[in-house]
């Protein structure tokens, strides 16, 4: 990097992420707006592209950008939004769990209407219709 910063394709890269998304982290508040040059043209430190790995990660988690907004607002003004960040991690762990439990209860569902399904295909004539559609088990 020069004296003067990275230009927005310059930290895209970096960061594996598109141009656009730049834009867009830098609109809704992730990216801390960057100064421009005379021409127009948006320089970022460093900072930035640890900036937008760290949205990137937070994203994978299961923070919403929102989220993040008001969490990196807060932290770049010097309110440690620690709490409400581990909070926030909770409910998206809670969220998994739950989603977790309702796969299992599905794969359980499946596993019983396809054993259900043998028997009626053993019971039943090749070329006879089993009908395994209509037997499908409410959930």
């Amino acid at each position: 990097m020069d004296q003067r910063g990275l230009r927005i394709g310059a930290v895209a890269r970096a960061a594996g992420v598109s141009v656009d998304t730049i834009r867009h982290y830098e609109r809704i508040g992730v990216l801390r707006t960057a100064p421009r040059t005379s021409a127009g043209y948006r320089l970022y430190s460093q900072d930035a592209i640890d900036r937008v790995r760290l949205v990137r990660s937070a994203v994978q988690f299961g923070f919403s950008l929102t989220e993040l907004a008001t969490f990196l607002r807060a932290r770049d003004k010097g309110a440690p939004p620690c709490r409400a960040v581990r909070v926030a991690a909770q409910r998206i762990m809670d969220r998994v769990e739950s989603q977790i439990a309702e796969l299992l209860e599905t794969r359980e569902w499946m596993r019983t209407t396809l054993h259900e399904w043998d028997q009626r295909l053993a019971r039943t004539r090749p070329g006879t219709p089993a009908r395994l559609l209509d037997h499908l088990p409410p959930r």
